[in-house]
């Protein structure tokens, strides 16, 4: 099998969508504890977010950490702290065994994440456009304007 390798260039943006177990559709429900993961992680981690949204079962960002070898460590902090606070209730239906359950293992995430290193500005833009279309790609809204859980620095919407 082949193994996977990724690439870290220092300086550069990352491209990064996070989806939950099953796709499970609990962020929008806990919104306040998704805002929370990620202030966790931006005071353990130095990075900006460049764009991000949220919908109910995933989320796209593109954020530029300080040093390229971080953004693993910010996504699996923010993933970590959201599972262990996340309430039973969105979860808990979900078929595991007890000693999973006893472990703390929470099935509230995918295990894997995708990330794409923005190299270039045609990469950045497709990505903001990629982000910013999300919602209406998905059906939630007509106009990204319209969806509350979008921010960039390009469209100043905020989450």
């Amino acid at each position: 099998m082949a193994r996977y390798k990724r690439c870290f260039l220092e300086g550069h943006s990352v491209f990064i969508t996070v989806v939950t177990h099953r796709r499970n559709p609990i962020l929008i429900d806990n919104i306040d504890l998704l805002r929370d993961s990620f202030s966790l992680s931006k005071s353990l981690y130095r990075y900006r977010i460049d764009a991000i949204v949220i919908l109910p079962d995933h989320f796209h960002m593109i954020i530029t950490p300080e040093y390229s070898k971080d953004y693993p460590h910010i996504v699996r902090t923010i993933k970590q702290h959201f599972s262990k606070q996340c309430p039973p209730r969105y979860y808990k239906h979900l078929n595991q065994s007890f000693s999973r359950w006893k472990e703390g293992y929470r099935p509230v995430w995918q295990k894997k994440y995708y990330e794409h290193t923005i190299r270039s500005e045609n990469d950045l833009h497709s990505a903001m456009n990629y982000i910013r279309n999300n919602p209406v790609k998905h059906g939630y809204v007509e106009q990204p304007e319209q969806w509350a859980y979008l921010f960039s620095t390009q469209h100043k919407t905020k989450p």
